[in-house]
């Protein structure tokens, strides 16, 4: 992506500037950000999706005794009829099962894969809504059809209602409101509040138009979240070899350790060698480099890959392409795809790198591959990973 031009989806900003001006700064508005928008998938299709095991999907109600909260799956006669007013059908990581709503991930990759995370699919019918609220990440929220009504605004008060199955704000107070209409996407920082309900809308053939709205979302781990996975990782990354002279791990030792009359206390020599075992951990920077590569290409927990059906043909005329689901990053001595870490160096490190930023490879670089690189995708196509590029 050229980083450098405007682009209608920015409202006439160039990445560059969009990200200079506005993440994690401030909100943008931006009418017709995809003019003539239509949703990727129908009612009949969301709906298909909202009933499957491995799809993520919730459905939220708003009532007179209050709010309520299901989770999915969704069987055909498991959602409130449409006539019915206020409720919310949400449906988590379409992207991962639709290939369409994974081509438009690839509109905001001006952004850092490690961020992005998924797409979203909200439905509701007049009034629907999950209350006012806050993400912790970024979000874009494309309007694909029908209208909502956005409340925004920055919040001194962030205290959350009790009793209740969401995190809804208790004092919501709006600075700005806006309604978006098919095509019409609303940038929001993190912890920029939002309030968006469905609203009746009639389409050109008089029909009542559907209110489904996409939400992109960029995903901003914890700091204590991710010490915790690296650490573990980290140590798993030691386990796998010998720090001892004798070829064996290294055990804690106190040949010295006198008779203590409080055996309940910590001696501080098995402090120091704790202290000594983290350090240690820490100190290779290709080791931290690697186990972070590899938590950030796992794969969702819903995700899994069915081995190739077709055979392995790296000469295809069309190339080879990603699989959807895949997660690739690399940076200057690994690659990593679905949570596993390779290291390359050289014309091989060059040709995966590209693979990871175009998620394509042609017939053409593909001949320029060693027989090492070739080897690797062939592993990688097996597993499933990997496929035959569209011709």
């Amino acid at each position: 992506m050229d980083v450098t031009q405007t682009l209608a989806l920015l409202g006439g900003l160039t990445p560059q500037q969009f990200m200079r001006r506005h993440w994690q700064k401030k909100p943008l508005l931006v009418r017709q950000a995809i003019p003539g928008f239509t949703p990727l998938l129908d009612r009949r299709e969301l709906f298909g999706l909202a009933a499957q095991p491995q799809v993520e999907s919730r459905l939220v109600q708003q009532q007179a005794k209050g709010w309520r909260m299901k989770q999915g799956p969704f069987g055909p006669r498991s959602l409130p009829a449409l006539s019915s007013p206020a409720w919310t059908l949400l449906v988590q990581g379409v992207d991962l099962h639709d290939a369409r709503a994974h081509a438009l991930l690839q509109n905001f990759r001006f952004v850092p894969d490690a961020r992005l995370d998924d797409l979203m699919i909200s439905f509701a019918t007049a009034g629907g809504g999950v209350g006012p609220h806050f993400d912790s990440y970024d979000v874009f929220l494309l309007q694909a059809s029908g209208r909502r009504r956005w409340k925004i605004g920055r919040q001194k008060d962030l205290s959350l209602q009790d009793g209740v199955p969401l995190k809804i704000l208790q004092n919501f107070e709006p600075e700005e409101e806006f309604v978006l209409e098919a095509g019409d996407m609303l940038y929001l920082p993190p912890r920029y509040a939002h309030d968006g309900l469905a609203e009746p809308c009639v389409g050109a053939d008089g029909k009542a138009n559907d209110c489904m709205t996409y939400s992109i979302g960029f995903r901003a781990p914890a700091k204590t979240e991710l010490a915790s996975e690296l650490l573990q990782r980290l140590a798993d990354f030691a386990g796998d070899g010998a720090d001892g002279p004798d070829g064996r791990q290294l055990l804690y030792r106190d040949a010295s350790q006198p008779a203590t009359p409080t055996p309940a206390e910590v001696p501080s020599s098995l402090l120091e060698f704790a202290q000594k075992a983290v350090h240690d951990a820490l100190k290779d920077p290709l080791a931290l480099a690697c186990v972070l590569g590899e938590y950030m290409t796992e794969p969702k927990a819903s995700v899994w890959f069915d081995e190739a059906l077709d055979d392995w043909a790296p000469r295809h005329p069309a190339g080879l392409c990603l699989d959807p689901r895949s997660r690739m990053m690399y940076d200057a001595d690994h690659v990593f795809l679905n949570g596993e870490s390779y290291r390359a160096r050289g014309g091989d490190a060059a040709l995966m790198q590209r693979l990871a930023d175009q998620r394509v490879l042609t017939a053409a670089e593909l001949r320029r591959a060693s027989p090492a690189a070739l080897a690797l995708l062939a592993d990688w196509h097996a597993a499933g990973w990997l496929m035959r590029a569209s011709a």
